[in-house]
């Protein structure tokens, strides 16, 4: 294999190393305690789409009413949501950002424009020919690692 091959290769097993420490290392968002992706990303949930029960945000997840339990059991805890009966069903109970909830949504909704808007300026300058090979790099490296996780299973 050539060096261009291995350098490929070795930039994406860093950029893999690295993703997987991001998605392991708690963050601040606003407000002093430390919130975990998942964390975080069940509160750009609740924060997006208003109304939402335990059972709506474990369907909208894919995952059980159990474990979207135990995480908004977390973050009531933390201070970051709340539940309340709904007018209209009150059988039902909705999930609702707090004030510390809509603060630490706002701040994670600002992380990602200062991110991802320098990356998607750069992509905005790049001609079709070098977009298109990136797609099929990113398409290719999915479904290789599509692979590997259904080969672990």
């Amino acid at each position: 294999m050539d060096k261009v091959k291995l350098l490929i290769l070795k930039k994406f097993r860093s950029i893999m190393d690295l993703a997987m420490k991001l998605e392991q290392t708690p963050q601040q968002f606003g407000t002093q305690e430390l919130l975990s992706q998942t964390e975080i990303h069940l509160i750009e949930i609740i924060g997006d789409v208003e109304g939402l029960s335990v059972t709506d945000i474990s369907k909208y997840l894919g995952i059980t009413k159990g474990a979207v339990s135990q995480s908004l059991k977390r973050l009531e805890t933390k201070g970051f949501t709340l539940k309340q009966t709904d007018p209209q069903n009150l059988s039902r109970a909705i999930v609702m950002l707090t004030a510390k909830g809509q603060t630490a949504y706002w701040a994670h909704k600002h992380w990602h424009e200062t991110m991802d808007g320098g990356f998607i300026r750069y992509l905005e300058n790049l001609d079709s020919a070098s977009l298109k090979i990136i797609i099929e790099f990113m398409e290719r490296s999915e479904t290789f690692l599509s692979a590997m996780l259904k080969s672990r299973t």
